[in-house]
């Protein structure tokens, strides 16, 4: 209870700070986003075990502290339609486009003879959530909020600086999850939302919102792994004592891995995995008109607070 009412604080505090510029019905500023992060539901936090130090002065003892667990909003993934029109409009100008590499994006019909109705193009960008620097600072005045993986404003993708990788995809397509029905996709029968492979801004969808959504589930799968053919910078922290990063990357409809909160067009305080809502269910409330939409990531973490120089033992997970 403490922690809460620290963490609460905190962001009352920084929200006094923020200059809160007005903004357009589908955009969403960095006051508004820090703000959405004091959310129980999707912090859903837990103690979960003990850690033992060994603490040594002139003698040694063994000192205990408690494991928590919970979630921490790490990455805001913005899907968008126009290049350079982050709907976080405070970092719009982190992606602008790139003449003659980056055009718009939206329904492709009409600007290709040969093109679906249903294909889409999304710009992403996946950008360290604006409230990580407050569980840090949480973290060093207690222990018992963890810490992310990453910081505040943290460019790990943009998709115009991606412009071979996102919008051609070549060495993906050649993966076997790219061409393998049925082989890591979103969705679950009767409501498949599409491929996770190839990891490409296009997406054959013929609902926007949930092709908006399953772009900004590639990005989460591409940054929480190292190695893809993309250009980007990788969220895969390493464990050290006392703390303790997911432990694996996204995957799609695993909530142990992941929770989305919907940001804008509209703000929810809720998290889940995709699909959230039955097989039959209309997600035209959800929907923009402009096609942009806007997402915290939260992934699990684990800590204890630090109270020896040597981390014995851990129980909890």
């Amino acid at each position: 209870m403490q922690s809460r009412a620290l963490l609460n604080g905190l962001i009352g505090l920084c929200l006094t700070v923020l200059a809160t510029t007005p903004v357009q019905a589908g955009e969403i500023s960095t006051a508004e986003i820090v703000s959405s992060a004091v959310s129980p539901a999707c912090v859903d936090y837990q103690a979960v075990g003990i850690c033992a130090w060994l603490f040594c002065s002139y003698g040694c003892t063994v000192r205990t502290s408690v494991k928590v667990k919970h979630y921490v909003p790490e990455l805001v993934v913005s899907s968008y339609n126009s290049t350079g029109a982050n709907p976080w409009t405070d970092v719009a100008a982190m992606s602008p486009p790139v003449s003659g590499r980056a055009e718009g994006g939206g329904n492709m019909t009409g600007r290709h003879a040969n093109a679906r109705d249903i294909l889409r193009f999304k710009n992403v960008d996946a950008i360290g959530h604006p409230a990580t620097s407050m569980f840090s600072a949480l973290n060093n005045m207690s222990g018992m909020i963890c810490a992310s993986g990453t910081f505040s404003m943290n460019p790990h993708f943009l998709s115009t600086l991606d412009t071979v990788g996102w919008r051609h995809a070549l060495v993906e397509r050649l993966y076997p999850q790219a061409y393998t029905p049925g082989m890591r996709e979103l969705g679950r029968l009767g409501d498949n939302w599409g491929n996770i492979y190839p990891r490409s801004g296009f997406v054959s969808q013929s609902d926007d919102y949930r092709g908006g959504a399953l772009a900004a589930q590639r990005v989460a799968d591409l940054v929480t792994r190292r190695n893809s053919p993309h250009v980007y910078q990788p969220l895969t922290p390493v464990a050290r004592d006392g703390w303790w990063p997911p432990l694996s990357a996204v995957v799609e409809g695993d909530a142990s891995t992941h929770r989305w909160q919907a940001l804008a067009p509209s703000l929810e305080s809720s998290c889940s995995v995709w699909p959230d809502r039955g097989h039959l269910a209309s997600y035209g409330d959800r929907t923009d008109g402009s096609g942009d939409y806007v997402w915290a990531l939260w992934r699990p973490y684990s800590c204890c607070e630090r109270r020896g120089q040597v981390l014995l033992v851990h129980t909890g997970g």
